[in-house]
């Protein structure tokens, strides 16, 4: 499918307006996402209606901890992500080309009849990194808020304001990966920004919809206590004091091997600063 966020460069190249990366593409080439394409001066994602991940989630796992708890989604995928965190957990099909991986093709009318089938009452675009595949979601998410499902969105929020702005009104809820508070930490462990997470996460709230943070704690990388004092800070300065923060616990994953798990006594402190800065809801994860 042609993308609809993006402009037309000399020489048959094209610049992705999706995400804060703003990928120039040569004919031929992807962009840092690997999810779109460049063919005869035309940007295509080239995963719409091709999910490479499809389960039935308990709602806690995205995490989501205080909207509607005990309740089921259907969860799904496609490859792609527009970050290169070295951590990632779920690099087999996050940073791999859609050829790469075997997948569905489901429509956006087949997902929400899918999802119907299972007796779910929503979905959840998760694992990857589902604003890679904006256009998809906001076709299915439009369907699905026609048969009064909920649509859920697990991301790390690195997004442009207009594509964002295309989502946000069919958004239920979302779980936001703040990966840290600091912008070198973002540069140098995920390949993006800091700015641009803080934007959508107050553009989301700003249009209602319900929010959970995660922060994942890596040893000797964002585990400063100043540091996530500030980022509790942030968000209780901003209106999210009642939007439920949850630290999750780091295990070796993909380029980094040869870090140890966290301490589950940083958790601990990480959970007793954010107590402190007025954050009413915090959870400890992968615990």
């Amino acid at each position: 499918m042609e993308s609809r966020y993006y402009r037309k460069l000399e020489g048959g190249a094209v610049e992705c307006q999706l995400c804060p990366h703003h990928c120039h593409i040569a004919d031929g080439k992807r962009g840092i996402c690997r999810s779109r394409s460049n063919r005869d001066g035309v940007l295509y994602s080239d995963v719409y209606g091709l999910p490479c991940a499809l389960a039935i989630d308990p709602i806690e796992k995205k995490p989501l901890y205080h909207f509607h708890p005990g309740t089921t989604c259907l969860s799904l995928a496609c490859t792609g992500c527009n970050f290169r965190c070295l951590n990632c957990q779920n690099h087999d099909i996050s940073q791999v080309s859609p050829s790469e991986v075997q997948h569905y093709e489901l429509s956006p009318s087949e997902v929400v009849a899918l999802c119907q089938k299972h007796h779910c009452p929503g979905i959840a675009y998760t694992y990857t990194e589902p604003l890679t595949y904006l256009e998809y979601i906001v076709d299915t998410a439009r369907l699905a808020r026609e048969a009064s499902l909920w649509n859920i969105l697990v991301s790390a929020g690195y997004v442009c304001e207009a594509p964002l702005r295309d989502l946000l009104p069919y958004l239920d809820a979302a779980n936001i990966d703040l990966k840290s508070f600091s912008d070198d930490i973002y540069k140098r462990v995920s390949g993006g920004r800091l700015q641009p997470v803080l934007d959508t996460i107050l553009a989301m709230k700003q249009a209602g919809v319900w929010l959970e943070i995660t922060n994942l704690l890596i040893p000797g990388v964002n585990d400063d206590m100043q540091m996530i004092r500030r980022m509790c800070r942030w968000l209780a300065d901003n209106g999210l004091a009642y939007a439920p923060l949850h630290f999750s616990r780091f295990f070796p994953r993909y380029k980094m091997q040869d870090v140890a798990p966290t301490p589950l006594q940083t958790l601990r402190s990480a959970r007793e600063i954010a107590l402190q800065e007025g954050i009413k809801h915090v959870y400890l994860g992968n615990v």
